[in-house]
Protein backbone atom coordinates (compact mmCIF):
# COMPACT_ATOMS: atom_id res chain seq x y z
CA UNK A 1 0.00 0.00 0.00
CA UNK A 2 2.95 2.32 0.67
CA UNK A 3 5.77 1.75 -1.89
CA UNK A 4 9.13 2.68 -0.41
CA UNK A 5 10.12 4.92 -3.33
CA UNK A 6 6.89 6.91 -3.01
CA UNK A 7 7.30 7.10 0.77
CA UNK A 8 10.86 8.48 0.47
CA UNK A 9 9.81 11.07 -2.11
CA UNK A 10 6.86 12.09 0.03
CA UNK A 11 9.04 12.38 3.15
CA UNK A 12 11.58 14.59 1.38
CA UNK A 13 8.79 16.85 0.11
CA UNK A 14 7.34 17.09 3.64
CA UNK A 15 10.74 17.97 5.14
CA UNK A 16 11.18 20.83 2.68
CA UNK A 17 7.78 22.14 3.74
CA UNK A 18 8.65 21.81 7.44
CA UNK A 19 11.85 23.87 7.18
CA UNK A 20 10.20 26.61 5.11
CA UNK A 21 9.87 29.77 7.26
CA UNK A 22 6.38 30.34 8.60
CA UNK A 23 4.47 31.51 11.65
CA UNK A 24 4.21 28.09 13.28
CA UNK A 25 7.90 27.21 13.31
CA UNK A 26 8.66 30.76 14.47
CA UNK A 27 6.36 30.09 17.42
CA UNK A 28 8.38 27.00 18.33
CA UNK A 29 11.68 28.85 17.98
CA UNK A 30 10.41 31.71 20.12
CA UNK A 31 9.20 29.31 22.81
CA UNK A 32 12.58 27.61 22.83
CA UNK A 33 14.41 30.87 23.31
CA UNK A 34 12.20 32.24 26.04
CA UNK A 35 11.08 29.15 27.95
CA UNK A 36 13.37 26.28 27.02
CA UNK A 37 13.13 22.83 25.51
CA UNK A 38 9.83 21.71 27.06
CA UNK A 39 8.00 24.75 25.72
CA UNK A 40 9.61 24.30 22.29
CA UNK A 41 8.57 20.65 22.10
CA UNK A 42 5.05 21.52 23.27
CA UNK A 43 4.74 24.21 20.60
CA UNK A 44 6.04 21.82 17.94
CA UNK A 45 3.61 19.12 19.04
CA UNK A 46 0.72 21.58 18.92
CA UNK A 47 1.55 22.52 15.32
CA UNK A 48 1.63 18.83 14.43
CA UNK A 49 -1.77 18.43 16.08
CA UNK A 50 -3.05 21.34 14.01
CA UNK A 51 -1.84 19.67 10.83
CA UNK A 52 -3.45 16.41 11.96
CA UNK A 53 -6.72 18.31 12.40
CA UNK A 54 -6.51 19.43 8.77
CA UNK A 55 -5.65 15.89 7.68
CA UNK A 56 -8.72 14.51 9.43
CA UNK A 57 -10.87 17.32 8.03
CA UNK A 58 -9.58 16.76 4.50
CA UNK A 59 -9.98 12.99 4.76
CA UNK A 60 -13.55 13.12 5.99
CA UNK A 61 -14.77 15.97 3.84
CA UNK A 62 -14.73 19.15 5.95
CA UNK A 63 -12.07 20.79 3.81
CA UNK A 64 -14.03 19.82 0.71
CA UNK A 65 -17.09 21.48 2.26
CA UNK A 66 -15.08 24.64 2.89
CA UNK A 67 -13.91 24.59 -0.73
CA UNK A 68 -17.42 24.19 -2.10
CA UNK A 69 -19.41 26.37 0.32
CA UNK A 70 -18.73 30.10 -0.08
CA UNK A 71 -20.13 30.94 3.36
CA UNK A 72 -18.09 28.29 5.18
CA UNK A 73 -14.95 29.22 3.28
CA UNK A 74 -15.28 32.94 4.04
CA UNK A 75 -16.05 32.28 7.72
CA UNK A 76 -13.03 30.03 8.25
CA UNK A 77 -10.82 32.34 6.21
CA UNK A 78 -11.73 35.45 8.21
CA UNK A 79 -11.41 33.71 11.59
CA UNK A 80 -8.01 32.28 10.68
CA UNK A 81 -6.76 35.56 9.24
CA UNK A 82 -7.93 37.55 12.27
CA UNK A 83 -6.15 35.17 14.65
CA UNK A 84 -2.86 35.34 12.74
CA UNK A 85 -3.01 39.14 12.48
CA UNK A 86 -3.82 39.40 16.21
CA UNK A 87 -0.79 37.24 17.02
CA UNK A 88 1.38 39.41 14.79
CA UNK A 89 0.26 42.65 16.41
CA UNK A 90 0.79 41.10 19.85
CA UNK A 91 4.36 40.12 18.93
CA UNK A 92 5.14 43.54 17.47
CA UNK A 93 3.82 45.32 20.55
CA UNK A 94 5.49 43.13 23.15
CA UNK A 95 8.65 42.15 21.20
CA UNK A 96 8.68 39.13 23.50
CA UNK A 97 8.22 36.10 21.23
CA UNK A 98 12.02 35.84 21.02
CA UNK A 99 12.78 36.77 24.61
CA UNK A 100 16.18 35.99 26.16
CA UNK A 101 15.53 37.58 29.53
CA UNK A 102 13.93 35.73 32.44
CA UNK A 103 10.16 35.84 31.97
CA UNK A 104 7.09 34.42 33.64
CA UNK A 105 6.62 30.88 32.44
CA UNK A 106 3.46 30.28 30.47
CA UNK A 107 1.64 27.03 31.21
CA UNK A 108 2.36 24.32 28.66
CA UNK A 109 -1.39 24.07 28.09
CA UNK A 110 -1.45 27.73 26.98
CA UNK A 111 1.54 27.18 24.70
CA UNK A 112 -0.14 24.12 23.17
CA UNK A 113 -3.45 25.94 22.63
CA UNK A 114 -1.76 28.91 20.94
CA UNK A 115 0.21 26.68 18.57
CA UNK A 116 -2.76 24.46 17.78
CA UNK A 117 -5.07 27.38 17.00
CA UNK A 118 -2.41 29.04 14.85
CA UNK A 119 -2.27 25.94 12.64
CA UNK A 120 -5.89 24.76 12.87
CA UNK A 121 -7.54 28.15 12.21
CA UNK A 122 -5.39 28.84 9.18
CA UNK A 123 -7.21 27.43 6.11
CA UNK A 124 -4.04 27.42 4.01
CA UNK A 125 -2.68 24.18 5.54
CA UNK A 126 -6.07 22.54 5.06
CA UNK A 127 -6.25 23.47 1.40
CA UNK A 128 -2.62 22.48 1.00
CA UNK A 129 -3.18 19.07 2.60
CA UNK A 130 -6.14 18.46 0.31
CA UNK A 131 -4.03 19.36 -2.73
CA UNK A 132 -0.71 17.81 -1.66
CA UNK A 133 -1.36 14.50 0.09
CA UNK A 134 -3.65 12.98 -2.60
CA UNK A 135 -0.81 13.29 -5.14
CA UNK A 136 0.81 10.33 -3.37
CA UNK A 137 -2.36 8.27 -2.95
CA UNK A 138 -2.99 5.41 -5.37
CA UNK A 139 -6.51 3.89 -5.27
CA UNK A 140 -5.12 0.71 -6.83
CA UNK A 141 -3.01 0.07 -3.71
CA UNK A 142 -5.86 -0.03 -1.22
CA UNK A 143 -8.19 2.19 0.78
CA UNK A 144 -7.86 5.86 -0.14
CA UNK A 145 -9.02 6.83 3.36
CA UNK A 146 -6.29 4.79 5.04
CA UNK A 147 -3.64 6.15 2.68
CA UNK A 148 -4.77 9.73 3.33
CA UNK A 149 -4.68 9.20 7.09
CA UNK A 150 -1.27 7.49 7.09
CA UNK A 151 0.41 9.98 4.75
CA UNK A 152 -1.22 12.90 6.53
CA UNK A 153 -0.28 11.61 9.98
CA UNK A 154 3.32 11.19 8.84
CA UNK A 155 3.34 14.81 7.64
CA UNK A 156 1.91 15.90 11.01
CA UNK A 157 4.59 13.89 12.85
CA UNK A 158 7.40 15.37 10.74
CA UNK A 159 5.99 18.84 11.39
CA UNK A 160 5.90 18.25 15.15
CA UNK A 161 9.39 16.74 15.22
CA UNK A 162 10.92 19.35 12.92
CA UNK A 163 9.45 22.34 14.75
CA UNK A 164 10.44 20.85 18.12
CA UNK A 165 14.04 20.38 16.97
CA UNK A 166 14.13 23.98 15.70
CA UNK A 167 12.90 25.18 19.09
CA UNK A 168 15.34 23.01 21.05
CA UNK A 169 18.25 24.21 18.89
CA UNK A 170 17.22 27.83 19.46
CA UNK A 171 17.27 27.24 23.22
CA UNK A 172 20.87 26.04 22.89
CA UNK A 173 22.10 29.29 21.30
CA UNK A 174 20.39 31.61 23.77
CA UNK A 175 23.67 32.65 25.40
CA UNK A 176 25.12 33.59 22.01
CA UNK A 177 22.03 35.58 21.10
CA UNK A 178 22.18 37.53 24.36
CA UNK A 179 25.21 39.30 22.91
CA UNK A 180 23.19 40.41 19.88
CA UNK A 181 20.10 42.29 21.16
CA UNK A 182 19.60 44.11 17.86
CA UNK A 183 19.44 40.79 16.02
CA UNK A 184 16.91 39.43 18.52
CA UNK A 185 14.76 42.55 18.17
CA UNK A 186 14.88 42.06 14.41
CA UNK A 187 13.70 38.48 14.88
CA UNK A 188 10.70 39.72 16.86
CA UNK A 189 9.81 42.29 14.21
CA UNK A 190 10.23 39.68 11.46
CA UNK A 191 8.06 37.20 13.35
CA UNK A 192 5.32 39.77 13.96
CA UNK A 193 5.33 40.79 10.31
CA UNK A 194 5.28 37.12 9.25
CA UNK A 195 2.11 36.52 11.28
CA UNK A 196 0.45 39.64 9.88
CA UNK A 197 1.49 38.95 6.28
CA UNK A 198 0.29 35.36 6.63
CA UNK A 199 -3.04 36.64 7.95
CA UNK A 200 -3.39 39.10 5.09
CA UNK A 201 -2.45 36.37 2.62
CA UNK A 202 -5.21 34.19 4.03
CA UNK A 203 -7.77 36.93 3.33
CA UNK A 204 -6.75 36.89 -0.34
CA UNK A 205 -7.34 33.15 -0.73
CA UNK A 206 -9.90 32.36 -3.38
CA UNK A 207 -12.20 29.38 -3.21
Amino acid sequence: MFPIEIWITYTIACLFLVISPGPDNMLAIGRGMSQGKSAACTSGASSGAGILFHVMAATFGLTLLIQTSPVAFIAVKLIGAAYLIWLGIKVLRSRSLFNLNPAAKQPLSTIFTTGFLSAALNPKPGIFVLAFVPQFVNPELGSVTIQMLVYGSWFAFLTAAGFSLMGVFSSKITNWLKKKPTFVNGLNVSAGLTFIISGVAVTTLKQ
